[in-house]
């Protein structure tokens, strides 16, 4: 059931569930009208259903954090809102030599710090090449916080893997590919040209931060930030609220000459039940909110075909996302190292039913294997239908159990699932379903865990369960970015070592051969026919069992402006803004 609805404005009248455009205080809803017809001031109000686990940029690895952290900091690079292609942040321009191998990196002059207390009477200096050169040093080194070098530098930077090898025995040799050539001057050299370098460049491993900063808060710095960005962290208060102010000395500008941000802040909220955010947005307390609980969902999103012929109230903003839901094994435990058992489980489940029933229409079933269908994807050379997926097909489950040696599910032990609340009820809702499924086809019996995200990602990440729910959300607009989850190099030599990315501990070396291959070429259909016979592999392999596709569903205030929807649900608050609600009123 695929759903293309486009950005759609869903009327109020016809739902009977707003009383106003936007509610709440109307000193935080926009000031003075500036050039080109932005208002400068406000207050945008979002919500989170569960907590950062860490905005401190080697450490992200979940959506919350990403979402909150990219507000606050910057890299060389970064990623446009609306089509997800590249634009410069800290770097003006770059050069690139003739093999795409070095990459000279111009800075833009007068980018500042944050004024804080690391630095000499609080004041926020320059930012220079050396900064740059400072945070990916840091990024090549172990160290429990730093989830990101498997699947960014590594293999990718000249000196990378050496660093990060030395900086075990405790040595601090610095990445050598990583070169200051002046103050406002970078050079990158990649062990091999790369197409997808410049990507990660835009990924959190990239936001700059200073070295006084990191020497004073050390670990503190999961809530302690500075960085370049257009917002400053405020107030922290975890699991309630964090607000960010407007950060005075931002470089950015607009084409009529107005200073960015043009907000005075952002108030994030953390709502864990997605219910009472959705009351709290339509009494006008929340400027936007985005996926919709399973049981509201309807009454939210009304006649389709008949929304746009009606008065509107709200927008709902739609698009199919990069995001993946999915569980995972562990394939080292001695259930799931069977590849009978994780097949049978593939074929026990019914995705569409999932998705048309218990879902209620609101996401796709994961027939595609870990990579979404993109028609983007598909055009520019991935194979999706060579990748092929799982079937509904009990008989075959039965059997394929049957093989690993369980007959009827006899002798199968008891399993325990691990899932994290995801602040509405999907996660409850999907976990309940496959349970009975996995009983009434395999008469396999599974108890729900349900635990906090961060705990969650702390016991996937260290083999403490064996069978858990994950969704991973494209980090830059390439398959890539989720076949990365399964290289086999990134699995640690123990179970009781931290396993970054590769959650499920999976290893072929048919599946390594084929996507470290992709990587070196340059050529995008051949790369992306490379990726999906790869995929192919591990699909096969069944290291996961895909269940959902996601879609977004973002739900927004009249009066808000430039927070346009994406596929990887990427915000960038920087020229967003706020009509003033008395000024709506008279539109």
């Amino acid at each position: 059931m695929n759903k293309y609805f486009g950005a759609i404005i869903i009327p109020v009248l016809a739902l009977g569930i707003l009383s106003s455009c936007g509610g709440g205080d109307d000193k935080d809803h926009g000031g003075s009208e500036a050039k080109g017809g932005v208002y400068l001031g406000g207050v945008v109000r979002l919500n989170e259903v569960e907590n950062i686990k860490s905005i401190f940029p080697i450490s992200i690895n979940d959506q919350v954090s990403f979402h909150l952290a990219a507000q606050v900091y910057e890299g060389l690079v970064k990623f446009n809102q609306v089509d997800l292609s590249l634009m410069p942040a800290v770097a003006t321009r770059w050069d690139v030599s003739a093999d795409q191998t070095e990459y000279i990196f111009h800075l833009r002059q007068g980018v500042v710090f944050h004024d804080d207390p690391c630095f000499p009477e609080g004041k926020g200096r320059l930012v220079t090449a050396n900064d740059f050169k400072f945070i990916f040093d840091k990024l090549c080194v172990s160290d429990p916080v730093n989830n990101l070098f498997d699947y960014t530098f590594k293999d990718r930077v000249a000196g990378a893997n050496e660093c990060f090898d030395a900086s075990k025995s405790g040595k601090k040799i610095g990445c050598s590919g990583v070169k200051v050539l002046n103050d406002s001057t970078l050079s990158i050299k990649l062990a091999h040209s790369d197409p997808s370098f410049m990507n990660i460049l835009a990924m959190p491993c990239g936001y700059v931060y200073p070295q006084e900063a990191f020497a004073k808060y050390g670990a503190d710095m999961r809530t302690k930030t500075c960085g370049t960005g257009p917002f400053v962290v405020e107030t922290v208060k975890e699991g309630e609220v964090i607000i960010m102010k407007k950060n005075p000395n931002y470089w950015g500008v607009d084409a009529n000459e107005n200073k960015l941000p043009y907000l005075d802040g952002i108030k994030w909220n953390f709502i864990r039940e997605k219910q009472a955010e959705v009351l709290e947005f339509k009494r006008g307390n929340l400027d936007m909110i985005y996926r919709i609980p399973v049981v509201m969902f309807h009454e939210l999103m009304g006649d389709l075909e008949h929304a746009k012929e009606r008065k509107s109230e709200f927008n709902i903003l739609n698009s199919t996302a990069l995001n993946t839901n999915y569980y995972g094994y562990n394939c080292m435990s001695p259930i799931f190292s069977k590849k009978e058992v994780r097949q049978a489980f593939n074929y026990a489940i019914d995705r569409q039913k999932i998705a048309d029933f218990t879902l209620q229409g609101e996401v796709n079933p994961a027939n595609y294997g870990i990579v979404p269908y993109s028609e983007a994807f598909e055009k520019a050379g991935y194979d999706y239908k060579m990748v092929g997926g799982y079937n509904y097909d009990p008989d075959k489950a039965r059997e394929l159990l049957k093989q690993a040696g369980y007959p009827g599910g006899k002798g199968f032990p008891k399993l325990t699932l691990e899932i994290n609340p995801g602040g509405a009820d999907r996660n409850v809702l999907t976990a309940e379903v496959i349970q009975r499924m996995l009983k009434e086809n395999l008469n396999v019996e599974v108890e729900i865990n349900t635990v906090p995200f961060a705990e969650h990602i702390e016991n996937v990440q260290t083999a403490k369960i064996d069978f858990f729910r994950y969704a991973w959300i494209a980090d830059y607009p390439d398959p890539e970015t989720f076949l990365a989850l399964f290289n086999g190099e990134n699995v640690p030599a123990t179970l009781q070592e931290k396993s970054f990315t590769n959650f499920a501990r999976y290893k072929s070396k048919r599946f390594d051969s084929l996507y470290n291959a992709a990587r070196f070429v340059s050529d995008k259909a051949q790369r992306f026919k490379m990726l999906s016979e790869a995929e192919k592999v591990m699909v096969e392999d069944a290291p996961i069992m895909p269940i959902y596709y996601d879609e977004n569903f973002r739900l927004e205030h009249l009066n808000v402006r430039n927070l346009p929807e994406n596929s990887m649900n990427y915000m960038d608050l920087t020229t967003t803004y706020l009509i003033p609600l008395d000024k709506m009123k008279k539109k």
